[in-house]
């Protein structure tokens, strides 16, 4: 009775160019859980940090304490992201400002939110980070396998063409051993294009609620800027 081969012999006794490719395959799918178990804890830290500002801005807590605030958590090495950032960027930009008497109530609205704009770019840079990796192995691992097959079964029949008695039985280990690479391609496309797809919907969700807060934003800043400008030629 012919002993089977395992998994590990399969592998161990391919040709040098399918050990390559499994090789290869084996990095990639490596890389990309680590991407995607990296991805998943900054959107759940994303959104978590997200409501709770959201809970905060909209107590009723003077905008200054606010900003105030997020000063002290950057003086303690927090890092400030995420729908504070875009706060902390638009806000900035109109208090600066607002100093110069020569705006205009529109300009400040304008600058400010160029300013808010900026900052959910670079929020949104931070949320696609390691997506494009993940959507690159999700589309090319199975044709990376399936070319470590094909060059496998090429191999197997090569050896096929030298042997004496030409069987099943002296074929199915080559091709036994290029299949591995199928599966092993698939094996890292499958969670690469899951994630994929997860985290690009929930970069869409965030996104869309970064730019909702920056229209409310503006708008309550619309209604200070006017209040200042007011103030301003009462006083002059």
């Amino acid at each position: 009775m012919e002993e089977q081969l395992s998994l590990l012999d399969l592998v161990w006794n391919a040709s040098f160019t399918v050990q390559m490719v499994m090789a290869l395959l084996l990095v990639a799918s490596v890389a990309s859980w680590y991407m995607i178990v990296n991805r998943f804890l900054y959107f759940r830290d994303a959104r978590d940090e997200m409501y709770r500002f959201e809970e905060r801005f909209w107590s009723g807590i003077d905008l200054s304490q606010l900003y105030r605030e997020g000063n002290d958590k950057a003086a303690e090495g927090h890092a400030i992201l995420g729908m504070e950032s875009i706060f902390r960027a638009g806000f900035k930009e109109f208090s600066r400002l607002a100093q110069q008497s020569e705006i205009d109530a529109e300009a400040l609205i304008e600058g400010s939110r160029r300013a808010m704009r900026v900052a959910v770019m670079r929020e949104e840079e931070r949320l696609e980070r390691h997506l494009a990796f993940l959507a690159s192995v999700g589309s090319t691992s199975p044709y990376i396998g399936l070319f470590g097959t094909v060059w496998g079964i090429m191999h197997a029949f090569r050896g096929l063409a030298n042997a004496t008695q030409a069987t099943l039985a002296t074929v199915a280990p080559g091709i036994s051993e290029a299949l591995v690479a199928t599966a092993m391609g698939l094996f890292a496309a499958i969670p690469a294009v899951l994630a994929y797809n997860r985290f690009a919907a929930r970069v869409e969700v965030l996104s869309n609620r970064y730019d909702t807060f920056v229209d409310e934003f503006s708008g309550i800043l619309h209604r200070q800027a006017f209040a200042v400008r007011s103030r301003d030629r009462q006083v002059g």
